[in-house]
């Protein structure tokens, strides 16, 4: 069958408009959404953002204590990130032994409503999520 012209421009219309959709989600290292959600992907980054969040200062091993299961190695490496891209701040008190604490930037504050946000429809949704994990797993077990 012969496509018409126009027939043939709807679809170079439609295959540049979804090439334009693609590159979109093409690696770009300076994409900012892909940049900032890397850094929350971790495990403890959104964590320690709504601790800090409620309890405004605390000291490092107030937070470890906080969130339990984490190591200090790893609290550090979390903290330290955080601090670099400008959501924690650290002060050292001048002291022996030396006391450090840590709170939420302005930034980071600016960040806790989405956070709040992202926690209320996980808890909303969770229910669903359970009961479509259990149908999945046992689709993918009889299969």
């Amino acid at each position: 069958m012969c496509l018409t012209y126009f027939e043939e421009t709807i679809i170079d219309i439609q295959q540049e408009a979804m090439t334009n959709i693609l590159k979109k989600y093409e690696f770009d290292p300076a994409c900012p959404v892909r940049n900032v959600l890397d850094r929350f992907g971790d495990k403890w980054s959104i964590l320690i953002i709504i601790i800090l969040g409620e309890a405004g200062k605390m000291r490092f091993n107030e937070l470890h204590k906080s969130i339990g299961d984490v190591s200090q190695k790893m609290l550090t490496t979390t903290l330290r990130t955080l601090e670099a891209d400008g959501l924690v701040s650290r002060k050292v008190f001048p002291e022996i032994p030396p006391r450090v604490e840590y709170e939420l930037t302005t930034m980071g504050k600016s960040l806790e409503p989405h956070i709040a946000s992202l926690s209320a429809w996980a808890e909303e949704h969770m229910p669903a999520i359970k009961k479509s994990r259990m149908k999945y797993e046992k689709a993918t077990a009889a299969g």
